[in-house]
């Protein structure tokens, strides 16, 4: 199967996203705004460390191929839909394996028209450690997403204050990356969007922190390291 080669798009999803710079609140004014760019950006990333969900939602730029994703986060574990290049597939990753389910279209191109018939309608797991499905491991996992999203390398400088999916928001740039992260205002400061200009950039949401979300592992998965003896 010629998984390998398509789901390695994925692993720069993870990669493009923390190129972002990184990813709602209650009534009052937290304060955040008058704080440093740098304590701006690390109060938030203390706030999304301690929550135990979120969604993130929001379509980027990968090598030319726009990568969209739906997902629902925990610590630990998630469930979704990603879209590489036009080519959707559902994903869950909960226990140390990610799971995910192609569309015909999907199947066809990791596999070909044989895979897809064999595969339609079935789930694929393999370990998160797996060279396929460890990208996919780093955007399932609120943890993981929020240390890649966050981090910054270059000198940082606020944007203003502002409104984002109607929430009063303080904006943070990296001068480096060119991403703009920005901050609720009110309540917690959770990271509320990540936006970048241009080609290689997009948009990313963070919306829901700490609704309840339940994650299930699909049964009757098919094991991707069976169908590779297989063949």
């Amino acid at each position: 199967m010629r998984a390998h080669a398509s789901l390695a798009a994925v692993a720069t999803c993870a990669v493009s996203l923390a190129a972002l710079l990184g990813g709602c609140g209650a009534s009052s004014d937290n304060g955040v705004a008058a704080k440093s760019p740098e304590q701006i950006v690390a109060a938030s990333k203390a706030a999304a460390e301690s929550a135990t969900s979120v969604h993130v939602s929001g379509t980027i730029v990968s090598n030319g191929a726009p990568i969209t994703l739906d997902l629902q986060l925990t610590a630990g574990a998630g469930r979704g839909q990603l879209s590489v290049g036009g080519l959707g597939f559902e994903v869950i990753q909960t226990g140390g394996t990610v799971y995910i389910k192609g569309s015909e279209a999907f199947y066809r191109h990791i596999g070909g028209a044989t895979a897809a018939q064999l595969l339609q309608g079935r789930w694929l797991k393999a370990s998160t450690a797996s060279r396929e499905f460890a990208s996919i491991s780093s955007l399932t996992d609120l943890r993981q997403l929020v240390d890649a999203s966050l981090e910054h390398r270059g000198a940082l400088t606020k944007a203003g204050t502002t409104h984002v999916n109607g929430q009063a928001v303080v904006g943070v740039s990296d001068q480096t990356k060119g991403g703009t992260l920005y901050i609720a205002t009110t309540g917690k400061p959770y990271p509320v969007q990540i936006t970048k200009a241009g080609g290689a950039g997009g948009a990313v949401s963070f919306q829901g922190w700490n609704q309840p979300v339940t994650i299930i592992a699909p049964a009757n998965a098919l094991d991707i390291n069976q169908l590779r003896r297989g063949h």
